[in-house]
């Protein structure tokens, strides 16, 4: 059955991505702020936008009632750290944030605890190689996503879209095969 009753068609615009990415960076802040002794402080490299939200933002699929996904259901937002050798990054950690009220509503499965869409707020400790940019970085985790036991199977199946550092505010740095 699909849920598309639940999601929001609205376009998401540069300003909608920078909200997701202030969100985002606002919580990791304030994570390490309460956490200042531990050894992911200032080792964040690139946040972006994946899943569906990602693809909605790529490819706008405004309600087409013959299509049974679609839209924007949650956004899912991923934090790329820079790994350290022998201390690995717990990827459980997930927050569920509010993005507020807005054009894209609420899904009314998520019950009263948000007015608007819920933001999931994920991260991940990925290795870089000498001098290699944050993108090529993800890029790289995603095009070597092991097919078993790791979120980035999933992740490489959409686009993925930087939301910051804002100087790359917007760009897709993966589309699937």
């Amino acid at each position: 059955m699909s849920d598309r009753a639940n999601r929001s068609f609205e376009i998401i615009t540069a300003d909608d991505l920078k909200r997701l990415g202030q969100l985002a960076l606002s919580n990791f802040e304030d994570f390490f702020r309460r956490n200042p002794k531990h050894p992911y402080v200032e080792r964040l490299r690139l946040i972006c936008l994946l899943q569906t939200a990602a693809k909605h933002y790529v490819e706008p699929d405004q309600g087409n009632p013959a299509s049974t996904k679609g839209g924007v259901n949650d956004f899912d937002v991923c934090g790329f750290f820079e790994a350290l050798p022998n201390r690995h990054l717990y990827s459980q950690r997930k927050c569920n944030l509010d993005f507020g009220r807005s054009k894209f509503g609420r899904n009314p499965d998520d019950g009263e605890r948000f007015s608007g869409r819920r933001l999931d707020v994920m991260w991940r400790d990925i290795n870089f190689g000498s001098a290699e940019s944050p993108i090529h970085a993800v890029q790289r985790y995603l095009q070597n996503a092991p097919p078993h036991s790791s979120s980035g199977k999933y992740w490489k199946k959409k686009p993925v879209v930087v939301l910051w550092p804002t100087k790359m505010l917007g760009r897709v740095i993966w589309r699937p095969e």
